[in-house]
């Protein structure tokens, strides 16, 4: 999965001979560990289910029956969370902006549905309404590591990913984000550009950056993006 999205990521042509080998071995032979399902039939969690709907949409892979679960499975506040089926009722970040970035990659490979759009601009509203990273509750940071930049993300939410998925999903700029936008702003170096903040735990065939606190070309590159957005 962290291949397969990196992949993405980096550009990888879909319809190139590579990529749709690799492809074809997925489908055919992947399986999650969760009970066997097939790779692109996706599994239980919104979270992994986002990530494969992203992919699969990407390079060409029918997963329409993974966005119609993800679809019934959204929670009343608007967003997605594993923890669903172990009773929470109440939206995670980190599983609404990975079900978020597969609705919109489906979107814009198929098409979408009137049902796609309304359950993307709900988990939207989710993240807007927390100002991308605060309880919506107390108004506290819900998490510190979500002003923390990455790269890769994986499955794990920050505001610098969060503000290049509206970006890519060609939203306007909105005053709920202004805080966010400030923060990637305020960590920019005398130097112009971005440090990566941390690396995530998982297998990786090389390593993307040159290590923590060092400068990013990844978060650099996203973060221009972003202010340049922002600022339109």
């Amino acid at each position: 999965m962290h291949t397969l999205q990196s992949l993405q990521i980096l550009g990888l042509d879909p319809k190139s001979d590579l990529a749709q080998q690799v492809i074809a071995r997925v489908a055919g032979n992947g399986r999650w560990e969760h009970a066997g399902q097939r790779y692109f039939d996706g599994e239980v969690e919104p979270c992994i289910n986002g990530r494969t709907v992203e992919t699969g949409a990407y390079f060409g892979v029918d997963v329409s029956g993974i966005v119609a679960r993800l679809l019934d499975e959204r929670l009343a506040d608007g967003g997605w969370n594993c923890e669903a089926e172990n009773g929470s009722v109440r939206s995670s970040f980190h599983t609404t902006i990975n079900v978020l970035e597969g609705l919109l990659k489906y979107e814009r490979a198929t098409g979408g549905s009137d049902a796609v759009r309304e359950a993307r601009r709900a988990g939207e509203e989710f993240l807007l309404e927390r100002g991308l990273f605060r309880r919506k509750s107390t108004g506290e940071v819900a998490d510190p590591a979500f002003l923390e930049f990455a790269f890769p993300y994986y499955w794990r939410h920050d505001v610098l990913r969060a503000l290049d998925y509206f970006r890519r999903s060609a939203a306007a700029p909105d005053p709920r984000m202004a805080e966010a936008a400030e923060i990637v702003e305020a960590k920019r170096q005398p130097d112009g550009r971005w440090r990566l903040d941390r690396v995530h735990p998982g297998r990786v065939h090389f390593a993307f950056e040159d290590g923590v606190g060092r400068p990013s070309r990844w978060n650099t590159l996203r973060a221009l993006r972003v202010l340049a957005w922002w600022r339109s």
